[in-house]
């Protein structure tokens, strides 16, 4: 009874095989089926290749969502030369509820203006990069990535005791309510004010106004190691004293997520004017440089994505499967045709020896054909 059920469930194993097995005897080998097998392999292990490395690769996927988060404070990263002396500007953020923001984490470094070699090559780099940036949006996905190994070796600034310092660097960082504010870099330094701020510009020639200024760093939030911001390198050089340089910010908060590294940043996007002051032409103002900032109320989720296993092997059969499946079409249709075209070939010459010959009297001046007859 046993032997009988195992019998009964080989026989259905056997019924349900889709892969019937062919005699090797009823095989034929070709050298022209050969030809295409070895070169159906050649393309599934180059793709397959290929395809591991595609496996690997990760990218970046942005997601929208607004942004709930009103009480916690904004962290600005400044980094900015300014060609003049530090005893005669003064930094600081007003926003837009006219709170005055305390500018103690900021520090003032007298330096030269003028950039070492190294210093300067650094920001023809950084120019360069700000230059494809705007061109070739995919790079924002690299430097992303990019950010988990770290910020790349910047050369120190170059400070020439042999020269007069003449220039002022403002670096540190200030934290703010994130609403829209001001921040500026104008003469004299600020003192409080019941109605805002201001500044004791008094004291201060004309002569020595120069707002010629260079952009380290600047950027907003958590800073992150790598990541280049919209203003990194930039650099104005003004010919005249009293002038005026505005930056018109949009911040826009981001949560960058990778897979080793998570952080709550910012990005931004500019829009740049300058003028000259003068009062007899209409043109007024203060001369100096002023940031305003706005934050947006969307945030950007930015998440790196890897490819799952099991859509790597999917897309793995499908090549080894396609490919296997079209070779053998196209072999079975090639091998069709020349064989068409082979006996088409061998009917075209048997065709002319079936005619019937035709024979002609040489002297005759009629050919007429003569036939043999038989008597009886």
């Amino acid at each position: 009874m046993r032997r009988l059920t195992k019998k009964r469930a080989l026989t259905l194993v056997k019924e349900l095989d889709a892969f019937p097995k062919v005699p090797e005897s009823y095989v034929e080998s070709t050298a022209s089926g050969g030809t295409v097998s070895l070169i159906a392999f050649t393309f599934m292990a180059v793709l397959a290749f290929l395809e591991f490395f595609v496996y690997r690769d990760t990218w970046m996927k942005y997601e929208y969502e607004v942004d709930k988060d009103f009480s916690s404070k904004l962290k600005i990263n400044v980094d900015i030369t300014v060609a003049m002396r530090c005893q005669y500007i003064g930094a600081d953020v007003l926003d837009l509820a006219e709170t005055m923001v305390a500018s103690d984490g900021l520090k003032y470094e007298p330096v030269n203006f003028e950039l070492s070699p190294e210093r300067r090559l650094w920001q023809m780099t950084l120019l360069h990069i700000q230059e494809r940036l705007r061109v070739e949006h995919s790079l924002q996905d690299v430097l992303f990535k990019a950010a988990i190994k770290g910020a790349p070796v910047v050369p120190p600034h170059s400070v020439d005791s042999s020269a007069p310092l003449s220039a002022c660097r403002i670096h540190g960082h200030l934290y703010v309510n994130k609403v829209a504010g001001n921040f500026h870099i104008t003469v004299g330094k600020s003192i409080p004010h019941p109605r805002g701020h201001a500044h004791l510009a008094a004291l201060v020639s004309h002569d020595s106004y120069n707002f010629s200024h260079r952009i380290d760093h600047l950027s907003f939030g958590e800073k992150i190691p790598g990541v280049i911001s919209t203003l990194d390198g930039t650099e104005k050089v003004s010919t005249d004293a009293n002038h005026m340089f505005q930056y018109f910010i949009t911040i826009v908060p981001t949560k960058l997520n990778t897979y080793k590294l998570s952080a709550e940043t910012h990005q931004y996007s500019v829009t740049e004017q300058e003028r000259v002051i003068n009062h007899a032409a209409g043109s007024h103002g203060v001369s100096g440089i002023f940031m305003k900032y706005d934050i947006n109320s969307l945030m950007v989720k930015v998440t790196e994505q890897h490819m799952p296993l099991w859509q790597f092997l999917v897309r793995l059969c499908g090549i080894i499967g396609g490919i296997f499946s079209t070779t053998g079409m196209l072999h079975g249709m090639i091998g069709f045709l020349v064989d068409v075209v082979c006996c088409r070939f061998q009917i075209g010459m048997y065709k002319p020896l079936k005619e019937a010959p035709l024979n002609v009297e040489p002297n005759s001046e009629t050919s007429v054909p003569t036939e043999n007859y038989t008597q009886q």
